[in-house]
């Protein structure tokens, strides 16, 4: 790309997000291909072209966007979790804890076998655990997926995540503790803050349904109030360095068991959460250089390998006491392989206490990139080889 070709910052996101939009509708009509693996490509060759201009930092508007896509999703994935099916089923829950230990140990002991420092190969091997609730969520209703293995997916995904932010902050606090001798920032990274971060979620959860059951408009109003919702919570969330991921997770599994059906309420959040899909999914590929993609490439796909044996096998492991096949317990494993928007996410969280963890995690670059693009697809794959996407609907 000429050096002279330059984009006005202010128009740089638009004309990406525009772009990234255009070509994710046109390949997917074209090859059905997930539209949010197009999101991710476009918007990493954009990045590479225009690095200034598709710059961000943890305090600006568009930083603030997409974790507001990122809520308004989680917010969704919370309230189609059922905690009733994990108590009469607890061995789906055993599977998550399973799957999520066994990559964590895996990736560690690889991390360390390459030389990488003890602190490095634990905060990679706590963000391999987990799977991206956007990635999985948006190719689920893309496919209009329903069945077994859906369900499974979504509450092991739900699983994994909150297992990976408890440890991911954990080992946070510990790296801040060790590098700025300060022990009331580590604290403030401890089991307090996820519990407040819960607590915080639950709160929204109970008064939102109660507020529109007041105003006796459940089935007009779920989509806009919900939305509001979410939009305090992530606010509040960051303004009081809480966790947004865990608060918006709880909000949607809190407000789905307030037993309050709303039939209203739009899938995706309408046209104004597609929009915002796409922002994300682009702003999660801007982070990335391409010399530091390159420099973590071997690592990063022996990683991924060995997390996605790990996943599918650890859960397969479970299937049959947990009452399915073989084959569609090792699908459920096969479908947890996004994880790049979770994991970007997780990182600018880490920016405001002056911690780049990106530098320090070349293989970690890499990771998401290539999951950015090839998680959707694998996941889409898994459910359709699962026969649980009706197969004469047009996505």
């Amino acid at each position: 790309m000429p050096e002279t070709l330059v984009i006005p910052a202010e128009l740089a996101w638009p004309f990406a997000i525009a772009l990234s939009w255009l070509s994710g509708e046109l390949i997917h009509r074209w090859s059905g291909l997930p539209r949010i693996s197009v999101y991710g490509l476009v918007g990493f060759l954009l990045a590479q072209a225009f690095p200034a201009a598709l710059a961000s930092d943890g305090s600006s508007a568009v930083t603030m966007l997409a974790n507001l896509a990122f809520g308004l999703i989680l917010f969704e994935f919370g309230y189609r979790i059922n905690l009733h099916w994990l108590r009469v089923n607890p061995w789906i829950a055993a599977s998550g804890l399973a799957e999520s230990a066994a990559t964590f140990g895996l990736v560690y002991w690889i991390s360390q076998s390459t030389g990488m420092p003890s602190m490095t190969s634990l905060l990679l091997a706590s963000l391999a655990m987990s799977t991206s609730p956007a990635g999985v969520l948006r190719v689920i209703n893309e496919k209009n997926s329903a069945g077994q293995v859906t369900e499974r997916l979504l509450h092991l995904v739900a699983i994994n995540c909150v297992l990976a932010v408890f440890v991911f902050k954990v080992i946070v606090g510990f790296w801040v503790f060790q590098t700025s001798g300060s022990l009331s920032q580590a604290v403030s990274l401890s089991l307090i803050e996820l519990l407040a971060s819960a607590a915080l979620g639950a709160l929204f959860g109970m008064l939102v349904p109660a507020a529109l059951r007041r105003l006796g408009k459940l089935s007009q109003d779920g989509t806009v109030a919900f939305a509001l919702g979410v939009v305090l919570l992530v606010a509040l969330a960051h303004a009081s360095d809480l966790s947004p991921v865990l608060a918006t997770l709880t909000f949607g599994l809190t407000a789905r068991h307030r037993r309050v059906a709303f039939s209203r309420t739009e899938r995706n959040f309408g046209g104004l959460g597609e929009l915002l899909t796409v922002l994300l999914f682009v702003f999660a590929v801007s982070t990335l250089e391409w010399d530091r993609v390159v420099a973590g490439a071997t690592l990063g796909a022996v990683l991924l390998l060995a997390r996605f044996v790990v996943k599918t096998a650890a859960v397969a492991l479970f299937a049959h006491v947990s009452g399915i096949s073989w084959r569609k317990g090792a699908l459920t494993g096969i479908a947890l392989s996004p994880m790049s928007v979770f994991v970007v996410l997780m990182l600018e969280q880490t920016k405001y206490m002056g911690i780049v963890l990106v530098d320090e995690l070349a293989a970690l670059a890499a990771m998401t990139l290539f999951m950015e693009v090839l998680g959707p697809i694998i996941t889409q794959r898994a459910l359709v080889w699962a026969k649980e996407t009706p197969s004469n609907k047009e996505s």
